[in-house]
């Protein structure tokens, strides 16, 4: 079986609450491609799935080594941390996250830069604007004068 297709069957298990053969799975995947990102982090969430939040901390930080600036890494610490009672921390990563999210890729697709299909749509170009030279009078702005009706 490929890489892809034991993360799938992982998965499977994960979807369907059978975290233990999941953990496994995963931890045994790992153990191979040590740099898989995707799966350092769901071994995170099964353990959190499980109600090990140490060892659902321990993974979650395994996965920010991969990636230290992805969102949801930072989003899974959070609630890792929060669940585990340390709100400090917890608050830390969910800060750490929203960063994250402020952030726009630095580069495009590489394929999406080379084909014009993949290209974002430009907005057209709206006609000029009309400006008369002078507005029309507006009454409801002139100011009364003294001695008319109404005043």
């Amino acid at each position: 079986m490929s890489l892809q297709d034991r993360y799938d069957d992982a998965m499977y298990d994960f979807s369907t609450g059978q975290y233990d053969p999941c953990i496994a799975k995963l931890a045994d995947l790992l153990a191979e491609d040590p740099e898989n990102f995707e799966a350092q982090l769901a071994l995170g969430m099964a353990h959190y799935r499980k109600g090990d939040y140490p060892t659902a901390i321990l993974e979650g930080h395994k996965a920010e080594k991969l990636k230290p600036k992805e969102q949801l890494v930072h989003t899974n610490l959070s609630l890792f941390y929060m669940k585990a009672g340390d709100k400090k921390t917890a608050e830390h990563h969910g800060l750490q996250a929203r960063i994250a999210s402020w952030r726009l890729p630095v580069n495009p697709a590489p394929e999406a830069a080379a084909d014009p299909e993949l290209q974002m749509a430009k907005a057209p170009t709206p006609p000029p604007v009309k400006v008369p030279e002078k507005f029309p009078d507006m009454p409801w702005k002139k100011k009364p004068q003294i001695g008319q009706p109404g005043h």
